[in-house]
């Protein structure tokens, strides 16, 4: 397992958070599972540019409170590595990896350890300020990751086509599971994974691949589509899956099998974030962001133009809203972006 020191010093990118969520109170009080259905197809909400025009385009989002979020994304080739980006609450600051490469996801627990995965079938695992590259079993690019624990980790990836692959990790190595459909690596590119504990968990990918693990074995099953399904998500309630090109696509699953939920007018969505009681967000190509309301998917007027898409939305412990992107449909992987919406 090679390993780096992070070190002390770390290069602020950016000012005080005070100076960047100028419109905190504007949208109410509540959490967006608190949040009120509106009858308007589309609504005006207070989001802020956080960052844009990075060197590197920004893959994934994701944090354990509104004090405690990463942000990766890719390589720029200046030297300084793997894009890495922490906020505290107050500043965000780039993180020094060791090492290089395109990070597509993040994903970690409460206790600090937080793993990310991108390029070469490289996943990192940042701890007590050290960051560690892991041994894994293949060279494809991690797409994602997600797990219960520490010790009971999941990651898939492919090469964006094909070479669709799983892995597992018990705390001491990432193996290929047995039982995997016969044909993946060869016809399916594997994008991510959710789920709602060990017994219930999602996988999906190009062509619509929706694959479920029930505890003990995988077993594929109709998703509602058969376009590209790029992020899976759950709130306890549903899964929700988007994905599509050129057009988008939204799918859910309450337990009764996946169904094609998607209003009309959606553009390709990329990332999707289930925030409890029927709310999320979903966001993807021409900075489009998407609101579930409670019912029904809608339109969100974040009042901010941009050419560059999304790929990574979540939603933090108070209710705010982050996502990230830029040109992440096709290379070069440049002009980052992020926005955020205060609760």
């Amino acid at each position: 397992m090679k390993r780096a020191r992070n070190g002390s010093a770390l290069r602020l990118i950016a000012v005080p958070a005070l100076l960047l969520l100028v419109a905190a109170a504007a949208c109410g009080g509540g959490s967006a599972a608190q949040a009120t259905p509106t009858a308007q197809p589309e609504q005006a909400e207070e989001w802020e540019l956080v960052f844009s025009k990075l060197p590197g385009a920004l893959a994934s989002v994701w944090g354990t409170s509104a004090t405690d979020i990463w942000a990766v994304g890719a390589d720029a080739g200046s030297g300084l590595g793997t894009t890495v980006l922490h906020f505290d609450g107050t500043h965000w600051k780039r993180m020094t990896t060791g090492f290089s490469g395109d990070l597509w996801w993040a994903f970690g627990f409460k206790d600090g350890q937080v793993f990310m995965g991108g390029t070469n079938g490289m996943i990192l695992r940042y701890e007590n300020g050290e960051f560690q590259k892991m041994e894994t079993p293949g060279t494809d690019t991690v797409f994602g990751i997600w797990g219960i624990a520490p010790d009971n980790l999941w990651a898939v990836g492919g090469n964006a086509t094909t070479g669709g692959f799983v892995w597992r990790y018990d705390g001491t190595e990432w193996r290929v599971p047995e039982g995997l459909p016969a044909g993946l690596a060869d016809s399916y590119s594997i994008f991510k994974l959710f789920g709602r504990g060990a017994n219930d968990v999602w996988i999906i990918g190009t062509g619509g691949i929706a694959i479920h693990y029930d505890g003990t074995k995988f077993q594929q099953a109709p998703s509602g589509t058969t376009r590209n399904l790029f992020t899976v998500h759950s709130d306890g309630q549903r899964f929700t899956a988007v994905g599509g090109f050129g057009s988008g696509v939204i799918v859910e699953n309450d337990g009764s099998g996946w169904k094609d939920v998607t209003p009309p007018g959606t553009p390709h969505m990329v990332g999707v974030y289930l925030s409890g009681g029927g709310f999320g967000y979903a966001a993807g190509a021409e900075g489009a962001v998407l609101r579930r309301n409670g019912t029904a998917w809608e339109k969100v007027d974040t009042g901010i133009k941009m050419i560059e898409a999304f790929h990574s939305v979540w939603v933090d412990s108070d209710g705010g809203v982050w996502a990230v992107g830029g040109q992440v449909l096709a290379p070069p992987l440049v002009d980052g972006v992020m926005i955020h919406k205060a609760p």
